[in-house]
This record gives C-alpha cells, sequence and structure tokens, in this order.
C-alpha cells in the first residue's frame, strides 16, 4: 500500500537533455525547467546513454522528451540532405528506447520539437528531411538563424489536444526544418500547419501522451495556453502515481 507522504509528494518529471558539446557537456535550455516547476512538478534531467532506463524509469511520474538537433535518416530510412545537422547517434539510441518505454509501460509524456520525431520513429514512422523542399516556404518554420517564430496549427476539433487548448487554431512558436512525413504504429495526426506540414500526435492507446512539432517552453511564461501542456503533464502525472 502506497503511503501518504508518497502519494502527496511533488510529482517528479523527467526532461531529457542535449546531447554531450564540444566541452563534454550535458545541456538543457532552462525553459523546460522553468515551465515544468510552474506547472508545480518537480524537474529531474535525465542525459543521454543511461544503461538503467528501467531503474530510471520508476524514478519519474512523466516525461517532457525536449528539442535538439535531427534524427539520423539511416533510422527511417531517409536521404542524406546538406541542412539534416546535429546527428547523435547515443542520444538517438536513448531517446528513441525511452519512447518506446513511455508507450509500453502508459507513462505520461509531452514530446517537443525533436520529441515527436523521435516518437515517431521510435514506432516505425518516417520524417520529412527538409520541409521547404516538400511544403516550399509560405508558412516559415523556422527563422533564418533557426530562430523562433510564430504561425498558424489547426487542430483536430475531436483531439484531446483541442480539447485539452479549448481552441482549434493556435500560434505557437516554431523552430524545425524537419516534420512527421508517415505517422508510426498507434500514432495519429492532430494539427497541421497550413501548408500541411504535420504539427502534433496523439498516441490511439495512451491517452496521456501528446507530441507537438512546436515549441510551448518558448512562450509559455507569458501564454496560459502553451504553459497548459506542462500544467496537464503534471495533473497526468499526480492521477498516474496515485492511481499505481
Amino acid at each position: 500500500m502506497r503511503t501518504l507522504a508518497a502519494m502527496a509528494r511533488t510529482p517528479r518529471i523527467g526532461i531529457t537533455t542535449y546531447g554531450r558539446n564540444e566541452e563534454g557537456r550535458f545541456t538543457l535550455n532552462a525553459r523546460y525547467v522553468e515551465c515544468v516547476r510552474r506547472a508545480g512538478g518537480l524537474p529531474l534531467l535525465l542525459p543521454p546513454g543511461e544503461m538503467h532506463l528501467e531503474e530510471a524509469l520508476g524514478l519519474f511520474d512523466a516525461f517532457v522528451m525536449c528539442g535538439g538537433p535531427d534524427v539520423d535518416p539511416k533510422l527511417y530510412g531517409g536521404k542524406a540532405h546538406p541542412q539534416v545537422y546535429g546527428i547523435d547517434s547515443e542520444r538517438d539510441a536513448s531517446d528513441i528506447a525511452l519512447a518506446k518505454a513511455l508507450v509500453t509501460r502508459r507513462v505520461p509524456a509531452l514530446c517537443i520539437c525533436r520529441g515527436i520525431q523521435v516518437l515517431n520513429v521510435a514506432f516505425g514512422g518516417t520524417l520529412v528531411e527538409h520541409l521547404p523542399d516538400e511544403v516550399g516556404e509560405k508558412v516559415a518554420h523556422r527563422g533564418p538563424q533557426r530562430e523562433y517564430v510564430p504561425h498558424e496549427v489547426r487542430l483536430e476539433p475531436r483531439s484531446r489536444l483541442a480539447a485539452l487548448l479549448g481552441k482549434q487554431s493556435v500560434s505557437p512558436a516554431s523552430s524545425h526544418h524537419q516534420a512527421v512525413r508517415k505517422p508510426g504504429t498507434g500514432l495519429e495526426v492532430v494539427a497541421r500547419a497550413g501548408d500541411g506540414a504535420i504539427e502534433a500526435l496523439e498516441h490511439k492507446e495512451h491517452e496521456r501522451m501528446i507530441a507537438v512539432q512546436w515549441h510551448p517552453e518558448y512562450t509559455a511564461h507569458e501564454d496560459p495556453l502553451q504553459q497548459r501542456l506542462f500544467d496537464e503533464l503534471v495533473r497526468w502525472a499526480k492521477e498516474q502515481r496515485n492511481a499505481t
């Protein structure tokens, strides 16, 4: 039987970090941490390369899979492209293993930018190697120096995401040049940009998982709709922990 103290403790939210930089350091944009704290969660960082993933999973109540560089095209049968950058085999392997475990164990999760791409590849989906080549540049998905830019995203009216945000259209911040091409097994498209690019996925059997192509952490401090994604994650974490 779980003790009252265990049930009452602050939800522990794991956040994946970026890969090793040139100085051998693992880093992360502090905005992710701030979003989790505002939601009432305890942020704990999980760097790539963890050999004891199953044990680590037992320490967390929910996860944020954060953004970052591209997934290796070889992992989804894609093509090499001059715009593909930051390939990190250690991080790819760790993130894909984590994505599979989150679905298998039904751990609440919010997958952001690279996170949605990793989730998709983990379940056999594919990616668009470079969006401008296929959808043009009418919709700017990132700025010239990978800056964050806003653009409209249209949500499927009956999706969990639309119900959560209470909107069928939002204009969040984005900074990406890739997107989901073919959804993986169990995943369904629940949002698109005006050029047709896929902007969000949900898992058909894991109701406490949302994956978005944009960056809610970038504007959450001033946009309650984007902060709501983190608030819901922490709420899910509480419910999941208390029900276990």
